[in-house]
């Protein structure tokens, strides 16, 4: 048994879920999400798509580590939006996941527990509503070898079933690879022992 999980659940499509209480509207967005970069293109969609919406509000995961988060409460109550949101992903285990949940004001002020329960059920709503599957942790790899070592490096490749991502072969060639991490051990432990070969670690998908 590995000392760590190589698996993870996630969404994968799209989905929404909305809540009502007191005339208030909060419509929960999830995206499958792994690059913080396009955080900021998601909200600006939305608050495009709503306008009219007094906040969006939201949290994501990233990674099966449970401390990689971040949480936003946009104008709310600190504490009463992003990480009820955040805490409806940890109950459900889901990451590599963005909630963005757009509230319409209804007059009535729902007061602390109201918005908690609100920010969280919207959630519960949208994770319902989405198709949750089982993804592997992996590895990505950069392989630099001489040509001479090609036979041996596709061989080790084609025997631990590695999932070549790109390639250039030339004199001096160079592969880019992905593997489950409990695959990682063994991979380049046979890699290393071929003369002239190379391998760095790149990023984790």
């Amino acid at each position: 048994m590995s000392l760590f999980e190589d698996t993870y659940l996630t969404i994968e499509t799209p989905a929404e879920g909305i809540f009502r209480d007191k005339g208030s509207k909060f419509i929960a967005y999830a995206y499958p999400f792994k690059d913080e970069n396009k955080l900021k293109d998601i909200i600006a969609e939305l608050k495009a798509l709503h306008p009219k919406a007094r906040h969006h509000c939201w949290a994501y995961r990233l990674s099966p580590d449970r401390t990689v988060f971040r949480v936003n409460d946009d104008g709310e109550p600190s504490g009463t939006a992003g990480r009820p949101i955040l805490n409806a992903l940890l109950s459900k285990d889901i990451t590599n996941i963005l909630v963005v949940v757009v509230r319409y004001f209804g007059g009535t002020l729902l007061g602390v527990p109201g918005l908690i329960n609100a920010y969280k059920t919207a959630t519960q709503e949208a994770l319902a509503n989405s198709i949750i599957v089982e993804k592997t942790v992996n590895d990505v790899y950069q392989i630099d070898f001489e040509y001479l070592a090609m036979n041996d490096v596709m061989r080790i490749i084609k025997d631990e079933n590695i999932t070549v991502l790109n390639q250039e072969f030339d004199n001096a060639c160079t592969m880019t690879v992905e593997m489950r991490k409990m695959q990682v051990n063994s991979f380049v432990m046979k890699i290393e022992k071929v003369d002239g070969v190379r391998i760095n670690y790149i990023r984790t998908l």
